[in-house]
């Protein structure tokens, strides 16, 4: 039997050319190379995503703080890494002004030295956790989550941090706790607007139990290798990749759980805008801003076509299950 090689690289018998004996030798054949092809892609991007991890760019602004790979699923995706720049230049974080380029002008002013967070409500371990001990909790890992705005706009980050689930299992939490309250620093005098009437202080986020205990729930301390810029969330916040970006609360100084759900900061500011799960979801828009696609900073430019957003914002295999049989448009 004669062999060609044909442009997709694979080897095929040419028809007029197999004999009958050839037939089930060529099928068996097929069904090897696809076997190892499919291992080879499945090899080839394990060593892509462990390549695209590896190449992370330390800005060498900040102190270091490494993150060791992450097992997680779900935990690092492929896509192109946004730059440091556009990551702490284009941000919102309303204690420091309302504009995009608002806290990095104005977040130096945060002191982030010393810091604690104090973890109150049900639990049976209640105590106050030096930011030093919280990041000894745990191993740091390094998780590239993708980010998505409710005003449309995404991004690629590289943070640093742990499942929130290890500082839950510390505390141990009562039956009766449901939820878990997260309260941001609210100091007028290291944070100049807090106290503007935009929202309602000190910020406050919330979740569900077992959406807090999901592993991609990160408790997070840095970002790109380094430990949080102030206009980040220094020097510790949560981070939720498959909510819209409010919900991931910074610059946090009490944990709290409780049994009934808290009224949430943009929630309390309105309430038929921002519901309490605030999930990624392109077929539930903001009465303002759709919600079916989105621009990446720093890729796709204003007249470019947008690109079309995720459901749970590409985490739907690892997140679903915590929502199914709801309905997400009236739970939104």
């Amino acid at each position: 039997m004669l062999i060609r090689t044909n442009t997709s690289g694979f080897n095929h018998p040419v028809a007029s050319e197999i004999t009958p004996q050839g037939v089930y030798q060529g099928r068996r054949d097929m069904i090897r190379l696809m076997a190892t092809g499919a291992a080879g892609v499945a090899a080839a991007g394990w060593a892509g995503r462990q390549a695209m991890a590896q190449t992370v760019t330390k800005p060498g602004k900040l102190a270091a703080l490494p993150g060791v790979k992450s097992a997680v699923s779900g935990a690092v995706t492929m896509e192109k890494v946004t730059d440091y720049k556009d990551v702490t230049t284009y941000n919102n974080f309303y204690e420091f002004g309302t504009d995009k380029a608002d806290p990095a002008r104005n977040a130096g002013t945060l002191v982030t030295r010393p810091w604690s967070v104090a973890i109150e409500g049900l639990v049976k371990q209640p105590r106050s956790y030096t930011l030093e001990d919280l990041i000894k909790l745990s191993p740091q890992e390094e998780r590239i989550y993708r980010l998505r705005c409710v005003e449309g706009w995404s991004m690629v980050i590289p943070w640093v941090g742990y499942s929130l689930s290890e500082l839950i299992k510390k505390v141990e939490p009562l039956g009766s706790a449901k939820y878990v309250e997260f309260i941001t620093q609210a100091d007028p005098k290291t944070m100049p607007f807090v106290g503007s009437r935009v929202l309602e202080w000190p910020y406050v986020e919330a979740l569900r139990m077992d959406e807090a205990m999901h592993p991609l729930a990160l408790l997070t301390f840095g970002m790109y290798g380094e430990v949080l810029p102030n206009q980040s969330g220094a020097p510790v916040r949560m981070v939720l990749p498959w909510k819209y970006g409010f919900k991931s609360g910074k610059s946090i100084v009490k944990i709290r759980f409780t049994d009934k759900e808290p009224r949430t900061a943009w929630n309390k500011a309105a309430a038929q805008e921002y519901g309490f799960y605030s999930n990624v979801n392109p077929n539930v828009d903001h009465p303002r801003w759709s919600q079916a696609t989105e621009r990446r900073i720093g890729e796709d430019g204003l007249f470019a076509k947008k690109r079309k957003t995720l459901m749970f914002n590409g985490y739907e295999a690892q997140v679903g299950q915590l929502y199914a049989g709801m309905d997400l448009k009236k739970f939104f």
